[in-house]
């Protein structure tokens, strides 16, 4: 299964390298935040093709096709570009995402990134990887000495933006600065250390997935915005429900709990 999941990213990995720097056909999906490229497509291509060929029978969930039913206990999610508005923008902040569930729970997982050649990995009570290093969470107790990541999406809520922003005006006035590129990146240098935590309020199943067994086995505790652990149970229905995510050490972790808490009493 290590096997197929490092075959997937390399593939994968290969068309996003390809395809950077050109100028794909760009399409927008939900709102001007949300993009698709002839880049995404061609990584998922490669991506489950490289799945199916040794492990034919597992469930597949992906970004662009939605569910490929199979019969195993074994769901692969799969983001084949995530962050592909900085991609169709010529910048270096993307990667692909991919994890493996056993019965709805995370027990391995990969993201690359094809710009800095570099591959995190993580499998269920075995720590985590960058390459063939160990990496763990930043071991800081004040968030006043870190970089936090907040990443901002289109909301046709104005009132929900405004929450946001008074949210990040709360969190910087608390941390050292913020930091981010509004994709998969955030997530893996908070699971390395680089930055002491992140806050992410719209995601979906395949941006968190690898990315919250990852940043677990590094050390990290992640959370939706009200604490709770991630549930990744899905169906046909409800696959494209919204994600929230915190995460960081226990300490940072639950100080942005507190001021998250604080922020929706005042409101």
């Amino acid at each position: 299964m290590k096997s197929t999941l490092y075959r997937a990213l390399q593939s994968g990995g290969n068309e996003l390298r390809y395809w950077f720097d050109k100028i794909p056909n760009v399409s927008v999906k939900q709102n001007q935040s949300n993009v698709v490229s002839q880049a995404d497509l061609k990584s998922e291509e490669k991506i489950i093709a490289e799945i199916k060929k040794t492990r034919p029978h597992d469930r597949i969930l992906t970004e662009e096709s939605g569910i490929l039913e199979g019969e195993s206990e074994f769901t692969w999610v799969v983001d084949p570009l995530d962050g592909s508005s900085n991609f169709v923008s010529r910048l270096p902040w993307f990667g692909i995402s991919i994890a493996v569930l056993k019965d709805y729970e995370p027990i391995m997982a990969g993201i690359s990134l094809p710009f800095y050649n570099a591959v995190y990995f993580a499998a269920k009570g075995r720590g985590a990887y960058l390459n063939v290093s160990p990496i763990h969470i930043s071991q800081e107790q004040s968030l006043k000495n870190v970089l936090v990541a907040y990443s901002l999406d289109y909301s046709e809520d104005k009132k929900e933006t405004e929450a946001e922003a008074r949210l990040m005006v709360e969190i910087v006035r608390n941390c050292r600065n913020l930091r981010a590129t509004n994709s998969v990146v955030d997530l893996v240098y908070a699971a390395e250390g680089r930055l002491g935590g992140m806050i992410n309020k719209t995601n979906k199943i395949w941006d968190v997935a690898a990315a919250d067994l990852i940043i677990r086995e590094a050390g990290g505790v992640v959370t939706d915005l009200a604490g709770q652990p991630l549930d990744f149970k899905f169906n046909k229905t409800d696959y494209l429900r919204n994600y929230s995510i915190v995460a960081g050490n226990p300490s940072l972790h639950k100080t942005l709990l507190d001021i998250i808490g604080k922020c929706k009493a005042d409101r």
